[in-house]
């Protein structure tokens, strides 16, 4: 079966959900309101980089993944 590539702001709604988070929980986590986040899960606003960084740490998965550049959940790159 074959998987066409996610956009940013549907990968970041999928890892929300597969978390158990709420928005309002996400938003506090990156330090905006609730409003600014569902915007980016929306994709009316585009999440800045440092903050899908933050989400891709937070979630632990690469910023391909996260980004919607690859398909394949690797965890985040430890340094």
């Amino acid at each position: 079966m074959q998987h066409r590539t996610g956009k940013w702001n549907e990968r970041i709604r999928i890892l929300r959900k597969q978390s158990k988070y709420s928005q309002k929980e996400v938003a506090g986590l990156l330090k905006i309101s609730q409003r600014t986040y569902s915007d980016y899960e929306t994709g009316r606003l585009r999440i800045p980089l440092e903050r899908l960084i933050l989400l891709a740490r937070h979630y632990d998965c690469c910023m391909d993944y996260i980004s919607g550049a690859g398909n394949v959940h690797k965890s985040f790159p430890q340094f």
